[in-house]
């Protein structure tokens, strides 16, 4: 299931929780005591600077795979809706600070992690991305990723109702997202069975995987599902979605609603899924998010994160969504799928 460390960091007091809660989180990521300890060193600093700096902010902890689903990470984001910072390059810089302190704190959460990235708008708020992985799987994890996400559980409860899943092989990539109905461990339980069926049979295509799904759901209370097959070599992308898991493709300078049809996949009869196929190249992003996710969110200025990572870029829709008063209302989850060749001509 997916297990999820969500820390509301209001003051000094609380950043201890925040550590001890990524500590927590890197055992279940298969840390050894070395990477676990830079997982404490960034979770420290980030909550540090959140309270110092905005006030106040979340840290958010689970355990992220790789493209090929073989290779687990521990990802780290911090969220918060300050002041911003006016100068990414140099806050990261050794030697800057604007508290009083040795200014190092930024500077060595890069140095600790396998990937660390921060995206700050002024009067919006920061976010900072941080990936660790165990040394035998560093490689894997060391530059941006093409896809990932975030979830939220609802009420502080340590399992998401919700669950993403992707995988990469035979030149496809299949990203699904599924929001289990309700919350709690029995919607944990329906969104997790979909996930372990997505990492077996990915490559299927998306309304296969639908009919798949609707019978490995049959035990379950169900699920709001959406998949979608990615072919690069083919340009294209095939989405098919069944509920109200939400679907934004930014493409040839606009965005466009994939619109799933009615239903829940495992329970009463599942309508014939109808796949839409849409272009894909380089440049385009998808968002995909459950219903947790307030509905008058737009996706309008995300798509200038395009050379950002997925799971930042997920953060962003979802910080962006919402606001530090706001509580959340339900599993909230958020994926971000993005084209493995960039603006700047780099292969992810």
């Amino acid at each position: 299931m997916t297990r999820v460390w969500d820390v509301s960091v209001g003051d000094s007091t609380l950043v201890r929780r925040a550590r001890e809660a990524v500590e927590e989180a890197a055992v279940a990521a298969g840390l050894n005591p070395a990477r676990a300890g830079d997982a404490a060193l960034t979770a420290t600093e980030l909550a540090t600077n959140a309270v110092k700096y905005a006030g106040g902010g979340r840290i958010v902890a689970e355990v992220a795979r790789d493209d090929w689903g073989n290779a687990r990470a521990l990802q780290i984001l911090a969220l918060d809706h300050g002041p911003g910072i006016l100068d990414v390059d140099r806050a990261m810089a050794d030697g800057y600070s604007t508290g009083g302190s040795l200014g190092s704190g930024l500077g060595a959460c890069a140095r600790a992690c396998d990937h660390f990235e921060v995206d700050s708008v002024p009067g919006r708020g920061t976010l900072a991305l941080a990936r660790i992985a165990a040394p035998e799987h560093r490689g894997r994890f060391s530059g941006p990723a093409v896809t990932g996400g975030l979830h939220l559980p609802l009420g502080g409860h340590p399992e998401s109702g919700d669950g993403l899943a992707f995988r990469s092989g035979s030149g496809h990539r299949t990203v699904m997202l599924a929001d289990g109905l309700g919350h709690g461990a029995a919607a944990a339980e329906a969104s997790d069975a979909a996930a372990g069926t997505v990492r077996r049979q990915a490559g299927e295509p998306p309304e296969a995987l639908l009919r798949l799904l609707h019978a490995e759901l049959r035990s379950t209370r169900g699920a709001a599902v959406a998949v979608v097959d990615i072919d690069e070599s083919a340009h294209r992308l095939t989405f098919c979605g069944v509920g109200n898991v939400g679907a934004r493709l930014h493409s040839n300078g606009r965005w466009e609603t994939l619109l799933s049809q009615p239903g829940i996949v495992g329970a009463f009869g599942l309508r014939t899924p109808v796949p839409q196929r849409r272009a894909w190249n380089r440049g385009d992003m998808l968002v995909l998010h459950t219903d947790g996710l307030p509905s008058r969110w737009s996706p309008e200025g995300i798509e200038g994160m395009v050379t950002r990572d997925a799971a930042l870029i997920a953060g962003r829709v979802f910080r962006d969504a919402g606001s530090a008063a706001r509580p959340l209302r339900d599993d909230t989850a958020v994926a971000v799928a993005l084209h493995t060749e960039r603006f700047d001509g780099k292969r992810a």
